[in-house]
Order: C-alpha cells, then structure tokens, then sequence
C-alpha cells in the first residue's frame, strides 16, 4: 500500500490525503458530535479560529462557476486556474470544517442547528472534492456530472453558510427587521410558542406576556430550540424549568440561588455573565421582573396582571452616564512602592503580571499560558506583590502543594484558578484564610470531599469549579458549600 502511494502522482497523492481527511471528519461527527459538554481550552482556543476560516471556501466555490462560465463563453484563459482553485477550496474546506468541530465539540454546543451545520460543512468538503476529481477524471462520460455537482456544491455551502449565520446571529437574522407585510406573506413568525396543550405560557400569562419576551430577546440565540448551549433551552416555560446539563436554573420562589438569576446579576467581566460573548446584558428593569416571577414562584399560569409594582420596559430611560476620571499621580503614587518588584517579575516573566485595569494598583497573575514551565520556584518569585494580587490563574502550570503558603499570602485574591495542577488538600487547607475569595476552580486536581470542607468558612465564596478527580457530583460534601459546587 505504501509502495502504491509512492508510485502514485501528485494529484493522485492529494486526492487520496484529501478523501482521507474527509473520512475522518465523518466518523468525528459520527462518534464525537457536540454534545453540550464543555472541554479542554486549547480546542476551543483553537475552534475560535472557525469563523475565519470559512470564508475562504465559501468564497472559492462561489469564484469556480464564474470562472467556469467566463473561460467557456469569452475569457478561455480563466479555465486552467479553475483546478488549482478547487484544489484550494478542497483544503479550506476541509479546513474550516475541522475547526468548526473542535469548537462545536468543546464549546457546550448542541441542538439541531449546530448538527445541520456541522454536517453542512462537512459535505462542502465532500462536495468540493468530487468536483475537483470528477473535472478532470479522464472519462468523459463521468465529466458530464461535473457541471451538476458544482451547482450542487454551490448550494451546499450557500445553506451551510445561513445555518452558520443563524447560529451567531440568531435563528431569525434575516428576518427580523423584514417589513411586516412580506412577512406575513412568506409566513415569517415568531419561535419559542409554547408546546401544544401546554397550560403553560401563553399569551394572557404573566410568563407568557413579560418573561418570554425576555428570553427570546435576550437568550435564545444560544438556548433556543435549534441551539442549546449546555442543553439548556430558554424558548418556552417547561424547557426554562426542566433546566441544562447541570440540572435546574430556576428555583421557585428563591431568585437568590436561581442560577439563571445568577448568571445575569454577575459583573459583565465574570467569566460566567450572562449574556456571554459581549451581548447586550438584561437590563436593569427585566432582571428586577425576572426576580419578581422567581420570588412569587415562577409559576406558568397566573395572570399577566397578577404581579404588582413590576417594572415596565415600555418606554426606554435613558440615564446620564458617566466616567469617573483616572487621576494618573494618585495611580502611579499607589503603584509606587513596588513599582520596581512588578517591573522586575514583569522582565522575568513576560506577560505573565500586570494590572488589573488602568486606574488600579492592584495586580492579576496569569501564567496558564507558561503550562508545567512555571511551578512552584517560578510562584514563589511572586511573594514581594501578593498582596496586591487579586486575579491569579496558574492553570495546568507545574505548581503542587509547596506552593501552598504562596498562595495563602495572596490576600485580596478574589478569582484563584488552580485547574490541572497538583495541589491536594494540603492547599486548601493552606488558602481557607482568604476571605476576599469569590471563585476558585480545582477541575482536575487531586482535593477530595474532605478537602472542600476549608472552604466551608469563606463566606465571599460563590463559585467552586469542581470535577475531573476525587470530587463528584454524587460526593458528600458540606452542606454550605453544596450549591457552590458547578461540575
């Protein structure tokens, strides 16, 4: 088989390596297809970079026909670049689709829409390589077919390319701003309608007429009914209730541990604000409705009129806003007396230490990207600005527990991630003494149930990554820290 692949020409060479990759994606998606679980960083860092990519071979696919078409009718010195673009297109397709699946596969996607495009995407691989095998196949009979895939080909990506649309923008971004009578005509309607005979929901509810309205808005252009991050749909009121992949989000009568409140309470630059990816947050006036419903029991049937003094979204308030000013000589004051330790570290280890914002002298730490060469002795090197620091990431860094009293030193640390490292329990019994701790994430370290109980006494606490290890959803743990814990 090696020999027949040496012995093969370049075209044959490319074909082959090209049909293979197409195979694997298939059996990707076949055996690993997004399933609303979140995973490793690095796939998802390197999925970001899917919605570059695909531009290239929507954009090559659409340039073949008219190449095709010009070099037969006028322009014939066209036609010999036509091989090379397919050739191209087959890569950045194939390209493109294999960064599509890292992000869908570890990015907490699911639902049908991301499958459909998925697929879609997999099939313009496919169909981009049939048109570039079959133009040039030395049977001519089979050449005829070449013309019709290519069509085909070009509408494969054109409905690819909208269910890629759908899934950033939301699944009515073409028709939302269409005028109102062309909407009619085409049958254009809202989504999110309660499921049939649902009691739940409607239009005379106060669920129906005030929360719904929110949600759709605001939420279920990823958890809606074609896309639904961490399985959690938003788009009617038994899916809000039946909750995602880490069980309910609403709590009757109790907004405070109502995750869903919590999400969208959370200051925008907490990694777990909702809205996420930067979209617009719920304004002040629907998180108090939201809070209202929740307290008085979420219910799907009272009336819309039911709950008094609620908020009204009607008419927008437009409020003055204002910057406080950054005074630079009370900064550099502030910052001054260790200055030269932060410029220092800063040399030592670049990009790994600097300010928490421009007007602040306190400090954030993050040497995840440095991976097992910083560890313990590279921690330690740190102690003359601890108690400055107030956001330390030593993801999957090569620390353990020696560096344990390092960490207790940083007093004012309010966000601690410690993921993929070695640190046990000797840590946390190290750190129970930083009362400014908000979040903490241990997935993947080697703590255990008797562990978390030093946590028990941070009272700032909300937020305990836990999983990958000792820790289960199904461990015993202390009752205070029970709906802190997020696996």
């Amino acid at each position: 088989m090696i020999e027949l692949v040496r012995g093969a020409s370049g075209r044959s060479r490319f074909g082959l390596i090209a049909l293979i990759s197409i195979l694997v994606l298939f059996a990707l998606l076949l055996f690993a297809p997004p399933d609303g679980n979140e995973r490793a960083q690095l796939w998802q860092f390197v999925g970001r970079f899917h919605p570059l990519s695909v531009h290239l071979p929507i954009a090559l696919l659409i340039i073949v026909p008219l190449f095709e078409f010009a070099g037969r009718n006028r322009f014939s010195y066209l036609l010999p670049a036509v091989d090379f673009l397919l050739g191209l297109a087959v890569c950045a397709a194939i390209a493109a689709a294999y960064l599509g699946w890292s992000l869908g596969r570890s990015g907490a996607y699911s639902g049908p829409l991301i499958t459909q495009h998925m697929w879609g995407g997999a099939f313009v691989a496919c169909a981009a390589w049939a048109c570039w095998f079959l133009r040039e196949h030395p049977n001519p009979q089979v050449r005829r077919s070449y013309l019709f895939v290519l069509v085909a080909s070009v509408a494969l990506v054109s409905f690819t390319g909208y269910r890629g649309g759908q899934l950033s923008q939301g699944e009515a971004h073409l028709t939302e701003f269409m005028p109102e009578p062309l909407a009619g005509i085409l049958g254009v309607g809202a989504s999110g309608d309660p499921p049939a005979n649902s009691p739940n929901g409607g239009p005379n509810t106060f669920y129906g007429a005030r929360v719904q309205p929110v949600f759709s808005r605001q939420c279920v252009t990823c958890h809606g009914r074609s896309k639904h991050k961490s399985n959690l749909r938003l788009d009617s009121y038994e899916a809000a209730l039946r909750g995602g992949k880490h069980g309910a989000v609403i709590k009757a009568g109790d907004p405070k541990t109502s995750e869903l409140f919590h999400r969208i309470t959370l200051p925008s630059s907490d990694d777990d604000f909702m809205p996420a990816d930067k979209k617009r947050p719920v304004s002040a006036a629907d998180v108090k409705l939201i809070e209202m419903w929740i307290a008085s029991g979420a219910s799907g049937t009272i009336a819309a009129d039911a709950i008094k003094d609620v908020p009204t979204t009607s008419t927008p308030v437009v409020a003055e806003v204002t910057f406080k000013e950054i005074d630079l000589d009370a900064v550099a004051k502030e910052r001054g007396s260790l200055a030269q330790q932060v410029a220092e570290i800063q040399k030592r280890f670049p990009n790994v230490l600097d300010y928490e914002s421009r007007g602040s002298a306190d400090l954030v730490v993050n040497a995840a990207w440095m991976g097992p060469k910083f560890g313990d002795a590279e921690l330690a090197a740190l102690a003359p600005v601890n108690e400055r620091i107030v956001l330390a990431d030593f993801s999957s860094t090569g620390i353990t527990d020696k560096s344990a009293n390092a960490i207790a030193a940083m007093k004012h640390v309010r966000t601690l991630r410690l993921m993929h490292t070695k640190i046990s329990d000797s840590t946390l019994q190290a750190i129970r003494s930083l009362d400014q701790l908000e979040t903490v994430s241990l997935f993947g370290t080697n703590i255990t149930p008797t562990g978390l109980a030093n946590l028990t006494q941070l009272h700032k606490l909300q937020r305990i990554y836990a999983g990958g290890q000792k820790v289960a959803a199904t461990s015993p743990v202390p009752a205070e820290l029970k709906d802190k814990l997020v696996f």
